[in-house]
C-alpha cells in the first residue's frame, strides 16, 4: 500500500519520540505491546507512527500475518532510532561514561516453560539484575511451541528446536524426563519393576489433548495405559502431586533429587526426610523408578533479529545459554 504522503514536507522533522515508537513496534511486533513497553497507550503509538510516515513520506511498517514488520524505509531508520534510545539512556544514567557503556538497561521480556524459568533462568536473571540495576525483566510462563506470529516478547524459550522462520533459533541446554515416586507411595503401592507394571499405577503428567509441544507429547510413548491420571499444564504441580503420593510422576530430572546408587540404604536412611530442592526444604525426597526409562529433551530460544540488536537482549540470551555473567563478555557469539 502506497502512503498518501508520497513526498515529505520540508517543514516536517522526524521527532525522536516517533523513532522510539518505531523501535518498540519493530522489536515487539504489536502496537499494544509497544505501548506497554513505552508507558503510553495504543493510540499514542499509532499517532507517532503516522507522524513518522508523514515526515519521511513512506510507510515504515507493514502489517503481515506475523505482526507488524519493518518496510525497507523503516529498516533504514532503525539505526537512527537505536541511536536516539542510546543517547537518552546515556543522558539519564547516573554512572560514568565507561560504566554506562558496560551497563545493561531497559526491559527484556522472556516467555518460557515454568520449569525452565524457575530452575534455569531465574538464577541467571537474578545475577544479571544484581550486576545491572538498570536491567528490568518480565517473565511469562507457558509450555507451548514457538509462535510463528509476533508474540510481544523478546526471547521465547521452548522445548525442542523452534519452527519459526523469521526468528533466530539458539540452543540453550539439554535436560531429561524420568519416572519418580515418593517413598511413601512406593511403600503403599509397590515399585514397578518393568514398564508393563506401570499399568497398575496412576501417571502424573500433562493433559493429553492440550499439549502442543511435540517432544513432550511423545514422552509417554512406550508406557502402557495407566490405572489413572493426575494431569496439569503446570510442571510444579506435577512435582508436588508426586511428592504427595498421588502417583508416579514423569518429571524433569532437574526438578527432583536423584537417589544414590544404593537404593536400599537410601530408603532405610532417608524415608520421610526432606531436601533442599527447587520446591524448598519441606518437600519429601522422591525416588527414581525404572531409571532406564529416560526421555531426552532440549530447551531452545527463538529471537527475532531486530530484537537481538539490543545489547540487553543479546547479553541475556548469552547468559541463559552459557550461564555466565554478561559483564564478563567482550564480544558476541550469537549469529545474527
Amino acid at each position: 500500500m502506497t502512503s498518501p504522503h508520497a513526498h515529505p514536507s520540508p517543514s516536517l522533522r522526524i521527532a525522536p519520540d516517533d523513532l522510539l515508537a518505531l523501535l518498540a513496534v519493530a522489536r515487539l511486533g504489536k502496537y499494544t505491546a509497544a505501548a506497554t513497553s513505552m508507558g503510553v497507550n495504543h493510540t499514542t503509538v499509532s499517532r507517532r507512527i503516522a507522524a513518522l510516515e508523514k515526515a519521511v513520506g513512506e510507510r515504515v511498517l507493514a502489517a503481515s500475518p506475523d505482526g507488524w514488520e519493518l518496510t525497507p524505509r523503516g529498516r533504514r531508520l532503525l539505526p537512527a532510532a537505536e541511536a536516539v534510545e542510546a543517547a537518552l539512556s546515556s543522558a539519564a544514567s547516573t554512572t560514568g561514561r565507561d560504566e554506562a557503556a558496560d551497563a545493561l538497561t531497559g526491559t527484556v521480556r522472556l516467555a518460557a516453560p515454568a520449569g525452565y524459568a524457575d530452575w534455569f533462568a531465574l538464577p541467571v536473571l537474578a545475577q544479571l539484575q544484581r550486576v545491572h540495576p538498570g536491567l528490568q525483566v518480565e517473565v511469562l510462563t507457558a509450555t507451548q511451541r514457538a509462535r510463528r506470529y509476533r508474540s510481544g516478547v523478546d526471547i521465547e524459550v521452548v522445548v525442542g528446536r523452534p519452527d519459526a522462520p523469521q526468528s533466530i533459533a539458539q540452543f540453550l541446554r539439554h535436560y531429561s524426563l524420568g519416572l519418580f515416586a515418593s517413598q511413601e507411595y512406593i511403600e503403599e503401592n509397590g515399585e514397578p519393576e518393568s514398564l508393563a507394571q506401570m499399568s497398575a499405577h496412576r501417571l502424573i503428567y500433562y493433559p493429553e489433548h492440550s499439549l502442543s509441544v511435540e517432544d513432550l507429547a511423545h514422552a509417554t510413548e512406550g508406557l502402557p495405559q495407566p490405572a489413572g491420571h493426575f494431569r496439569s499444564n503446570e510442571v510444579h504441580l506435577h512435582v508436588r502431586a508426586t511428592q504427595l503420593g498421588v502417583g508416579i510422576g514423569l518429571l524433569p530430572t532437574t526438578a527432583v533429587e536423584e537417589a544414590p546408587a544404593d537404593r536400599g540404604e537410601h530408603r532405610a536412611g532417608r524415608a520421610g526426610r526432606t531436601h533442599d530442592g527447587p520446591g524448598g526444604p519441606t518437600h519429601p525426597t522422591l525416588v527414581r523408578v525404572l531409571p532406564a526409562f529416560s526421555r531426552p529433551m532440549e530447551y531452545w530460544a527463538a529471537v527475532r533479529p531486530e530484537v537481538l540488536r539490543r545489547p540487553a537482549v543479546e547479553q541475556v540470551l548469552l547468559a541463559l545459554r552459557d550461564g555466565l555473567p554478561s559483564a564478563a563478555r567482550t564480544e558476541s557469539s550469537i549469529q545474527h
